[in-house]
């Protein structure tokens, strides 16, 4: 398991509209804050989004800038500043942080994160310890990892990477495209791949070192004893989806035609 919270982050100006609302907190009422902005992609640049406890939402279209609303919750308002909101545009891409500080892991300190941005756009490092991650629409790649919590993902297709500690990982309608890859890994809890049609090229690598392996895909397995493998090359191998899991059961279904 990789340290999740040990990026650097580069930080400059950028012009920017801020909406911060904030009601004061009374009994069995928490206080809310939102900030809301927009900002330029230019080409070859990524964005990175790091949070502790968060919903977050990825969204990939045709839209040319990014848009990033980031929803916080706490008891108090002064639990506000425990995890500052950052958004920064940097020489070589965008940076999002909603992280608590001096590590802190408070299950009370909640942020809705949704980011709308170009579906060329590539999110190199998406940090998440604890709630649930939704991407889709993204056609470039992506790399997202969450401690504890699900992955939902759809329409995606580049170098495609999801990683769940505690968790499970679904993925639907998405592509294998030459010159990428789909690497899918859980520590603990299911994996689940539902593709729209049977992939034309791919080397797809299934294991399970505790659970089962189901897959419309005919898979070559070695089952006898110790972990569950199954393997399969189509056409010239190219690209490789990868199916990890420590605990819990795979499932790969094509879509019927």
């Amino acid at each position: 398991m990789r340290r999740l919270f040990g990026f650097g982050f580069v930080c400059v100006a950028a012009s920017f509209s801020t909406c911060a609302v904030l009601r004061a907190a009374v009994a069995g009422v928490d206080t809310t804050d939102r900030v809301a902005r927009t900002l330029p992609l230019a080409p070859g640049r990524t964005v990175r989004v790091e949070a502790t406890i968060a919903d977050l939402t990825i969204i990939g279209s045709d839209r040319p800038d990014v848009s990033v609303e980031v929803v916080r919750r706490a008891p108090a308002a002064a639990d506000l500043a425990r995890y500052p909101v950052a958004i920064d545009d940097a020489s070589d891409g965008l940076r999002v942080r909603v992280v608590q500080a001096d590590e802190g892991r408070d299950a009370n300190l909640k942020s809705e994160i949704i980011v709308r941005a170009p579906a060329g756009a590539a999110f190199d490092a998406v940090r998440v310890f604890e709630g649930r991650v939704r991407v889709s629409g993204l056609r470039r790649g992506c790399d997202v990892d969450i401690r504890r919590g699900a992955i939902e993902a759809a329409g995606l297709a580049g170098r495609v990477r999801l990683e769940s500690g505690i968790g499970s990982v679904e993925i639907r309608d998405s592509e294998l495209t030459p010159g990428g890859m789909m690497r899918l890994r859980v520590f603990n809890g299911p994996l689940r791949v539902a593709l729209p049609r049977p992939p034309a090229s791919a080397r797809v690598l299934a294991v399970t070192f505790n659970g089962s392996i189901a897959s419309d895909i005919p898979l070559a397995m070695k089952d006898s004893f110790g972990p569950r493998f199954g393997e399969a090359t189509i056409g010239a191998g190219d690209p490789v989806m990868s199916l990890d899991v420590v605990t819990g059961d795979i499932t790969i279904t094509v879509a019927k035609r």
